[in-house]
């Protein structure tokens, strides 16, 4: 799955690069989607995210496009693999600028993980 977002101002942090935090409500919310399109009727909470590390400053202006994969399926849990890259529209370049894997468990009504299937 592919999703694309564009950094606007309210998106900064006072050094006028995107704030960490919109980044990473944006690679959760993006692979929350992808999971609930492929689990149809499936309750999902993020319960990890394994690694934090943003590799480049994120300026106003850039269009960053999410790719998200599902990388593994346990019984009652999915990851989802999430690459971020930045396109500089000045440049027409692209690069890469954060990559995570999200995992999700699947619940019932009561908040219990319930199987996948």
């Amino acid at each position: 799955m592919i999703n694309h977002k564009l950094v606007l101002p309210g998106h900064l942090n006072q050094y006028g690069y995107l704030f960490g935090g919109n980044l990473l409500k944006w690679v959760d919310e993006y692979a929350w989607i992808a999971a609930t399109l492929e689990y149809p009727g499936a309750n999902f909470v993020t319960i990890a995210m394994d690694r934090v590390e943003f590799k480049k400053s994120i300026q106003e202006g850039s269009v960053l496009r999410f790719e998200i994969n599902r990388s593994h399926e346990g019984r009652t849990s999915v990851q989802y693999g999430v690459t971020v890259f930045a396109n500089h529209l000045q440049t027409g370049s692209e690069e890469l600028v954060f990559s995570t894997t999200v995992t999700f468990v699947r619940i019932d009504q009561a908040g219990q993980k319930t199987p996948l299937r």
